[in-house]
């Protein structure tokens, strides 16, 4: 069964005017339902995640900072959202999502968090939109509570998996593999183990044969017990942020090709939304969908 993080504070209100999308948390469960993809029954409420686990990747100082709502003004601007205990809340309760659908994911194969992907946090500060790193920190529970010890990150989203990368820079147990923008934030990268760097406007035909040309033999080689997969969806042409040249359909066939060699390999896969920046949220949402469209298709 395909179990699903999701709750209500996931679409926690900014002020107006701001440029995140949060609205798409709130809409993509309903999208979902209404079509049948999923029932209420894939669904479950994710507690916040424990201050152990968080610990075990993120600095004490800045945990501290977070707690205390402590932050300096220029790590609120780097974080790119405005401070407050309903967004720390926010990002802990996304994280246990993140955790539990480790869990799920080696009963069931695939567990997918309607949020997540928080790739730009480092170990001691936030950046571009990201507070806490989820991805790390259930990295980090599958290994020291489920005895994981090959994990292989696939980070397709737009813009380079910079904190991931960092947090894991000597961690022979976790390979990150980012796919991104050549041009796009972050302006300097971090070394992923494997980088991809995407010329602007970077289409379909291209985008897919470097994907076909390289995950099937870093799945040969790293041989993962698992995969966190961030598909983000700001590949579009319509992207505001994004500056690749994607259709939808290229979308939707990225998200069958991970999802498959997943499946064919018999490697469970935690699949965490990441970003998506389109004018029309109507776009942002078809393209989120897709990806559990291709997933329910591909696990049933």
């Amino acid at each position: 069964m395909l179990k699903i993080a999701w709750n209500p504070c996931y679409a926690h209100p900014l002020p107006e005017g701001h440029r995140f999308p949060m609205e798409k948390y709130a809409l993509l469960p309903e999208q979902l339902l209404h079509e049948g993809i999923v029932t209420q029954e894939n669904f479950f409420d994710p507690l916040k995640a424990s201050l152990e686990l968080v610990l075990g990747i993120h600095d004490p100082a800045y945990v501290e900072k977070l707690q205390n709502l402590t932050l300096t003004k220029h790590e609120i601007r780097a974080m790119g959202f405005p401070l407050s205990a309903a967004l720390v809340h926010r990002e802990l309760v996304i994280t246990g999502g993140t955790i539990r659908c480790v869990d799920y994911s080696l009963q069931y194969g695939l567990s997918a968090n309607i949020a997540g992907g928080t790739h730009h946090a480092f170990r001691d500060r936030g950046e571009g939109f990201c507070i806490l790193n989820d991805i790390a920190i259930g990295a980090h529970h599958a290994m020291i509570n489920h005895g994981i010890r090959r994990i292989l990150v696939v980070d397709l989203d737009v813009h380079q998996g910079n904190g991931t990368a960092r947090i894991f820079e000597n961690d022979s147990n976790v390979f990150t593999f980012s796919m991104h923008g050549e041009k796009n934030y972050p302006l300097h990268k971090t070394n992923s183990d494997l980088d991809i760097n995407l010329p602007d406007k970077t289409g379909d035909d291209e985008y897919l044969s470097l994907l076909n040309r390289n995950l099937p033999k870093l799945i040969s080689e790293t041989k993962p017990e698992l995969i966190f997969y961030q598909c983000g969806v700001d590949v579009l042409e319509s992207d505001k942020l994004g500056r690749l040249s994607l259709s939808m359909e290229g979308c939707r066939t990225r998200d069958r090709m991970v999802f498959e060699l997943a499946h064919e390999n018999q490697i469970p896969i935690v699949c965490v939304m990441g970003g998506g920046y389109s004018e029309k949220i109507s776009i942002i949402l078809e393209a989120h969908t897709n990806t559990f469209r291709e997933a329910t298709q591909i696990y049933g």
